[in-house]
This record gives C-alpha cells, structure tokens and sequence, in this order.
C-alpha cells in the first residue's frame, strides 16, 4: 500500500512539482532580499514574501496531486491520463523550470554575499579610518620649567612652541595650537578630561630644565583615555650644539609612534636647521615667549621686536627669526596705533630679509600674508597667500584664523565663519576665535561683528 502510494506520487508528478515550488520559491526570495532594500521597501514586505512561499508550498503539492499541465491546459490527473502523447510531450518541462530557476537563484545568492562583503569592508575601512583620524589627534600641554632659575621659563615656553610647530607641519596630524592648551598645567591630574575638551586623543607633557649650556628635555605621549604611555624619552644636550635637533627628533618620534604618515616636502621641512648661532636661537625663543602674550598687548609686542632683533643681529642669516620679526612690526602697524612710516618700513625690510634667505617657507609665507593684510591693507592678495600657506602649514590653525579675518574684511560672512569653525578644530579653548563665531552667528550682518583686533 506505501508503495503504491509513493509510486503514485511519482505518476503524479508531485515530486517535480516539490523541486520546481523549492527552487521557484528560493528564486523569488532571493530577489525580495535584495531588491526591495535598493527600492527601500520595508522589511515586512520580505517577510511575508517568505510567509507566503512557505503557506504556498502544501498548496501547489494538492494541485499537483489533483491536476496536471498538458498542451492543452490545465486538466484533472484522471483526464491527463487518457492524453498519453501529450503528457509526454510536457514530461520533462518542469526540468527547464529547475534549470533556470536554479542558476537564477545562485546567482543572485554569490550577489548578494558579494555586495554584503563589499558593504562591510567598506564601512569596516570608514571605520578604521575614522579611528585612525581620532587617533593621530595631539595636544602638547606646557613644558614644565625645572630650572633654577625663574627667568628660565621662556625657554621651556619655547621648546614646547616649536615642537607643536614642528608637529603641525604634518597633514597626517591634528595638533591643537598652543592657545588653547596654555591654559593647563604642565602635567593635569585628568588627562582624560583634557583630552575630551579638546578633541583629542594623545597628550605630549614634558619638561625642560636648563642649567648654563646644558640642556635636559624629557617628553612623554600619552593615550588620555587610558593613561597608557605610548612613547617617552629624554635628551640631554649643549645648547651650543643646538637644541632644535632635540625638537626635531621628538616631533619625528611622535608622529611615529601616532603611524602618522610624511610626505617627502614635510620631512625636508623638518629637516631645515634655523640656525647654527646658538645664543641667536636663545633669543628667538625669548621672542616668541613674548609674541605669545602680544595680541593685545603693545610692550610684549616691542619685547618680542627687541628679542627678534638681537637674533638677527647674532645671525644674519636666520630666517625664522626675521619673517617672525616683519610679522611683529606688521601686529604693531595694525594692531597698536603705530601705523607709522617707519614701522611700516620695518616689517617690509625684515620680511625681505626672511624672502630672500628661505622664500619657500611657510612662516615666511606667513610673514608675507600678515604683511599684506595688516599693512597693505590687500585682502584678497593676503588670501591668497594664506591659501598657500596651508600647503605648508596643514596643521597650523592661525592660518585658518587668518583667512577668517580676511575674508571677513571682504565681506564673505560665511565663508569667514567657516575658516573660523575649521580653526575652533583645532584651537577650541580659543577665546577669540569662540568670540567671533558667536557675534557672527547671533549678531546682525549689518554691523561690524569682529573687533579692529583681526
């Protein structure tokens, strides 16, 4: 009886019917999970293509059993039966239907799993990019000062101000400028809240202590959410030998220890010696201790003039110093009421002094942008050197301040605050920069929204 009763399903064609509904059924599937996403169908809709191949399935197994395909229609199994050539002639259709269906269904299978593999390599490389770019963030907080003597104190302000330079010289780099990290102490009990206020990830702490020509320099990168320290080191050194090579080296060693990536214009960049004149480099880091403090303020700015002067006076030939000079006479036109012939003259000299030593560079660059900003009064020839600078600078967040401020005197009001929202990222305790953002976005565009100060 069970034999004849499979023999009979057999006759019936119920079992092509079953591999023809599978495969047929797998085939429609397969386009409903992936068609509908890229028609943005809901997810429902799937489900119940499912559902409804799965109720369908007894179904067709009932037609199967009660009817039978022939030439000339749909007839019962029992008049099917009496049409012997017919039913021969439709014997093998149903395997054309597997056929096809089959290879369809794989197909769209391998598809699918290739653009799954696609879509997660893709978000997985975003991802991993995106951690790579958190990770290559860095604020150097102040260099404690370990000297005896008090005075010493510009010169730990400076070693810290030229390894962030160096530092920001990298593309591959977020360095935060130096603004916003002197407000904080030296070594913070939170490193972690440091980092969270300002957007980064490592935290470069170090100290100097100078006694006479010694020098001592101990740097340490540390990972602020987890303390954990990543690279440390400490130098000593003559300062007749030259402390910059130390600055140097530790920048080098901190973008490698951040996998940040040089290209062949920065690593020369970092390879430019200012200058060989040791008490010339001692007095350029006096310089720029002064210049730190002279925004706002006309006897710093003089100071950093006087220091400037005597590093150039040492060593003729030092650039750095002299583009740092036209750029402190340039504040002093601008900024503190000494729009004068003579100032003027000044920062023009000292900035041909630093084009015609190193033309190429970016703080000469940057000399020239101040120049024709605050002294010629030249916006849109200023933005176009400030433009320039950022190939050389891409970390440098005062060039981005600068084009704020000059596009602002051009009346660009959003492409101002865009150049300022771009330097808040990596100047974000910056009051001034906070200042302007907040006037322009709250404030009226028919009044001034920034000070005479940018």
């Amino acid at each position: 009886m069970t034999g004849n009763f499979f023999s009979e399903l057999k006759r019936r064609n119920v079992y092509k019917v079953a591999v023809a509904y599978a495969v047929v059924a797998w085939l429609l599937i397969q386009i409903a999970t992936q068609v509908f996403p890229f028609f943005e169908i809901p997810n429902w809709a799937v489900r119940l293509v499912v559902l409804a191949m799965i109720a369908g399935f007894p179904i067709a197994l009932v037609i199967a059993w009660a009817f039978e395909l022939t030439p000339e229609g749909v007839k019962l199994t029992a008049t099917a039966d009496a049409m012997p050539t017919a039913a021969q002639r439709t014997r093998h259709a149903w395997i054309y239907v597997v056929i096809v269906g089959a290879v369809v269904s794989i197909g769209l299978f391998f598809l699918g799993r290739y653009t799954a593999e696609k879509t997660t390599a893709s978000r997985s490389t975003e991802a991993t990019a995106d951690s790579t770019s958190i990770q290559k963030s860095i604020a150097v907080l102040p260099f404690k000062n370990l000297s005896r003597e008090p005075d010493n104190a510009y010169f730990a302000e400076g070693i810290q101000d030229e390894i962030l330079t160096q530092l920001a010289k990298i593309a591959d780099l977020k360095v935060i400028a130096r603004t916003s990290t002197q407000k904080y102490k030296s070594a913070p009990d939170n490193l972690h809240e440091v980092g969270k206020q300002l957007g980064v990830d490592n935290i470069l702490e170090g100290s100097v202590q100078r006694s006479g020509d010694l020098v001592h320099v101990n740097a340490q990168l540390i990972r602020a959410d987890t303390n954990a320290h990543l690279w440390a080191e400490s130098y000593d050194c003559k300062l007749s030998e030259g402390v910059f090579a130390v600055e140097v080296e530790v920048a080098q060693k901190v973008a490698s220890a951040l996998h940040a990536k040089l290209t062949g214009a920065e690593e020369q960049e970092l390879a430019v010696k200012p200058t060989n004149n040791p008490d010339a480099y001692d007095a350029y880091l006096r310089g720029l201790a002064f210049d730190a403090h002279s925004s706002y303020s006309a006897d710093a700015t003089k100071a950093a003039i006087d220091s400037y002067e005597r590093a150039v006076q040492l060593d003729p030939n030092f650039a750095l110093a002299w583009a740092r000079l036209s750029r402190a006479h340039a504040n002093m036109y601008f900024r503190n009421g000494d729009a004068t012939v003579i100032r003027r003259d000044a920062a023009k000299r000292s900035l041909e002094n630093a084009q015609k030593l190193q033309p190429n560079s970016g703080e000469t660059r940057l000399a020239l942008g101040y120049y024709q900003y605050w002294v010629l009064r030249d916006y849109p020839l200023a933005k176009s050197t400030f433009e320039l600078v950022r190939q050389t600078l891409p970390g440098d967040s005062e060039v981005l301040q600068a084009l704020g401020a000059v596009t602002r005197r051009e009346g660009n009001w959003d492409e101002s605050v865009s150049y300022w929202q771009q330097a808040l990222a990596l100047d974000p305790r910056n009051a001034e920069l906070l200042g302007n953002a907040r006037i322009y976005l709250y404030g009226s565009p028919t009044v001034p929204r920034c000070t005479e100060a940018v």
